[in-house]
């Protein structure tokens, strides 16, 4: 099930295991954390083709076990063949209409629930506030549950249908760690504006004083966009807790 899903949607199956094992142990490292890229580099309507960057990260850190390589070439030689196969027999329209704007659309819904949403202010690399819970029975079956994602990082053998249960058993625990308990984007100010950034931007700087984000904005001659710029890094820099 799982290595259909992943061609479906145009991944490979160990690539996301492997990769997904590295988010947990890394989250919101800026360089060990591979979903800290697909939230943080680029504006949030772009966030599906990010997930792409996984298997980058699956290859420069060398992830693969036994024979999952093999698995990752066996996918991805499917996924080459029904292409190749739609332009020789002219099926492209087929692919583009019933496969590639669906997957789209649900990567963009997962980067948004799985990824972005959870983490954000993408700050904190403490377990108990490394992501966020935002109670709701609604959006527990819209999204599967993902709206308890802390729960998830806290304790990841528990299945999606019992992150609800899990998080009002355990809510004096978080409630006593501080643990963020609410979607994060309309309690303040500052809330908003990154929000409204995230949407049309997105690129976020790591580094206070240093960074190549920074280097960038020097290279500009006008002095007052490029004051207006740096001010904008400032703003949206994520440093850790």
């Amino acid at each position: 099930m799982g290595h259909g899903s992943a061609i479906l949607l145009g991944f490979s199956f160990p690539v996301f295991t492997r990769v997904h094992l590295q988010h947990h142990i890394h989250v919101n490292h800026p360089k060990n954390d591979p979903d800290h890229i697909v939230s943080t580099f680029g504006p949030i309507w772009l966030i599906a083709p990010r997930f792409f960057y996984h298997e980058v990260f699956f290859f420069q850190r060398r992830l693969w076990r036994k024979y999952e390589l093999l698995q990752w070439g066996i996918e991805r030689s499917i996924f080459v063949t029904i292409i190749l196969a739609g332009m020789k027999f002219d099926f492209m329209n087929l692919i583009y209409n019933l496969w590639f704007g669906p997957a789209l659309m649900v990567g963009v819904t997962l980067g948004i629930f799985f990824d972005y949403l959870p983490h954000r202010p993408f700050r904190s690399r403490n377990k108990w506030i490394n992501s966020r819970v935002y109670p709701s029975k609604f959006m527990n079956l819209l999204i599967m549950g993902q709206n308890y994602h802390l729960i998830h990082h806290l304790w990841p053998s528990i299945p999606w249908f019992e992150y609800k249960l899990a998080y009002e058993k355990t809510k004096p625990l978080l409630d006593m760690k501080g643990s963020p308990q609410r979607v994060g984007i309309f309690e303040s100010k500052e809330d908003v504006l990154n929000f409204i950034y995230d949407l049309l931007i997105g690129v976020r700087s790591h580094s206070k004083k240093r960074g190549k984000i920074r280097r960038i904005v020097n290279l500009y001659p006008g002095y007052k966009i490029k004051k207006f710029l740096l001010k904008l890094v400032n703003k949206t820099f994520i440093g850790s807790n």
